[in-house]
């Protein structure tokens, strides 16, 4: 049973309002705007159709997002950071690692806000540290048209530092592995996929390496230790051998810095898939509404992963509802109420 853990029922009437003050939406529908996209998250619903029970239009709620988007997710954004910060009260020197996931939707192309060439979708990065078995969010950005992997790299390590935490080592997927992203993450203990087709070597090997690009002049090359090794795969009753690189600075035996890799960079992918367990649907390709619901699904990810030892994730839904049985009548309402309850939970456990 976790909920001992939980403010007692009486204590409930004196928790702040803290997600409503989070999004801080203003105007006459505002809190209608807020409960649709609170309850679009927790459901992993549409906008537009959760828009319906709280009396608003779902152009209603888009014009809100559009209109005061930005300023909301730099308060969502704050509100992660600080679930992370208090989670890693007392450290100093951390593990990141940094990735991206893609959000697809099928429609019109929105031009020069996706990065894709076609328009049909954007990336979304961020950087993690794994903490106590917690998958904890320090940095956030969204790629656009122009923008590129160093650029994002060096916003996400920017913003990691600014929250006072030097970084010990920063991990990367194959997708960062260009001649700039080594550069600058030179100045790190690094390790970095590489992709085998790049550097065109398909045996085992662990031995200095110099990048070619053709883009780059001869001093502008980047010198490495490069790992690769092998795996089995079995592809219709046939094995096959495949090979796979990593690219680092670290002067430790071959297999301890794969097994450094995995460990630092295997958690980003667990979380976000949860984050997109949160992510409500919408039919608009507005790049502010998009990336304002990416960012609230990230806050619900951090409120899940403080209970992650103790609940799973969908048992962390049916928590929601559980806490307020007597609400069940009026589940969406219940809902939103419960969220603005284990929110205030959050401060309250991490301050136990």
């Amino acid at each position: 049973m976790i909920t001992p853990c939980l403010p007692h029922q009486n204590n409930i009437q004196q928790i702040g309002y803290k997600l409503l003050s989070m999004l801080d939406f203003q105007g006459k529908k505002a809190e209608n705007v807020e409960k649709t996209l609170v309850s679009a998250c927790l459901w992993n619903d549409s906008i537009e159709n959760k828009s319906s029970a709280y009396n608003v239009s779902p152009q209603t709620v888009r014009n809100y997002a559009e209109e005061q988007g930005v300023e909301v997710v730099e308060k969502l954004l704050e509100q992660v950071r600080k679930i992370s910060l208090e989670t890693l009260k007392g450290e100093k020197e951390i593990d990141i690692s940094i990735d991206w996931t893609t959000k697809t939707w099928y429609g019109k192309p929105v031009e020069g806000l996706g990065s894709s060439e076609k328009g049909n979708s954007w990336n979304y990065a961020t950087a993690t540290t794994k903490h106590d078995g917690k998958v904890l969010l320090l940095a956030f950005v969204t790629q656009v048209n122009g923008m590129t992997k160093d650029d994002i790299v060096k916003i996400l390590v920017e913003q990691v530092v600014a929250m006072g935490f030097k970084i010990r080592l920063i991990v990367l997927d194959a997708g960062f592995y260009t001649v700039n992203v080594l550069n600058f993450i030179s100045q790190f203990n690094y390790i970095i996929g590489v992709p085998v087709g790049d550097v065109k070597v398909y045996e085992e090997f662990d031995g200095e390496y110099m990048t070619n690009s053709k883009r780059h002049k001869k001093d502008e090359q980047v010198k490495f230790r490069l790992l690769v090794y092998s795996r089995e795969k079995i592809k219709r009753k046939k094995e096959k051998v495949v090979y796979f690189a990593r690219a680092t600075n670290l002067d430790l035996p071959k297999k301890e810095v794969l097994k450094l890799y995995n460990k630092v960079r295997s958690p980003i992918e667990t979380s976000y898939r949860n984050i997109k367990a949160f992510l409500p649907f919408t039919s608009s390709t507005k790049f502010v509404f998009r990336m304002l619901i990416f960012v609230l699904a990230m806050v619900f990810y951090s409120l899940y992963t403080v209970f992650k030892s103790v609940v799973g994730r969908e048992e962390f839904r049916s928590l929601l509802v559980l806490l307020f049985p007597e609400d069940l009548l009026n589940l969406e309402n219940s809902l939103f109420n419960l969220l603005k309850t284990l929110i205030n939970t959050i401060d309250l456990f991490l301050r136990r």
